[in-house]
């Protein structure tokens, strides 16, 4: 082989190599993208107002609310379900509370199941929208304002769908400081 199909070949791999790396980098915004579109995966929808369309037709919403173990919190719906109509605006409420004595902050987050009811089940306010921070002991009521949109009655697969599941995971973030702390660095001081 000469030098030049040896540098060719080269510089064909280190094509493929950027290409690859640009893909793997761009796979995880399209997903994100792909699933608040679609719906895949119980994701919401956020609406930027509520729904000024109702149906006589109800439709069952449950409440769901885990935690990492490493959490330090407690948190759960303050209400088990509710029945409310199709594009009726609804607010419900979950309580969260620092169970240890540090300062602790969370993020939420979530999806509906099934999985087809996400593409119409729409946020209007969130507490999943933003990290949460409590101090030790303290208690908060969270609001989440939905509605379901009248859409669903009229889509062939989610058309039936009269029970829907909002579960939220709230997850430990590591604040600034802590992990700074944790690499031995100081951000402080930078």
């Amino acid at each position: 082989m000469s030098t030049r199909s040896n540098g060719r070949t080269v510089a064909m791999l280190a094509g493929v190599v950027v290409v690859m790396g640009a893909l793997s980098w761009a796979a995880v915004p399209f997903y994100d993208w792909f699933c608040r579109v679609t719906g895949y995966g119980g994701t919401t929808n956020v609406a930027a107002q509520g729904s000024d369309h109702v149906l006589d037709e109800t439709v069952r919403v449950r409440f769901d609310a885990n935690v990492d173990p490493d959490m330090g919190w407690t948190f759960r719906p303050l209400q088990h379900d509710m029945v409310l109509k199709i594009g009726e605006n609804a607010i419900a409420f979950y309580e969260a509370i620092n169970t240890t004595d540090e300062p602790i902050t969370g993020t939420a987050s979530y999806n509906v199941a099934p999985d087809v009811a996400g593409y119409y089940f729409n946020k209007i306010q969130c507490f999943c929208f933003t990290e949460q921070t409590l101090q030790p002991g303290e208690r908060i009521e969270m609001p989440v304002s939905f509605f379901v949109d009248a859409g669903i009655v009229d889509d062939r697969d989610a058309g039936r769908v009269r029970d829907i599941t909002l579960s939220y995971t709230f997850h430990r973030t590591k604040e600034p400081r802590q992990a700074a702390l944790r690499t031995g660095t100081d951000e402080t001081t930078n």
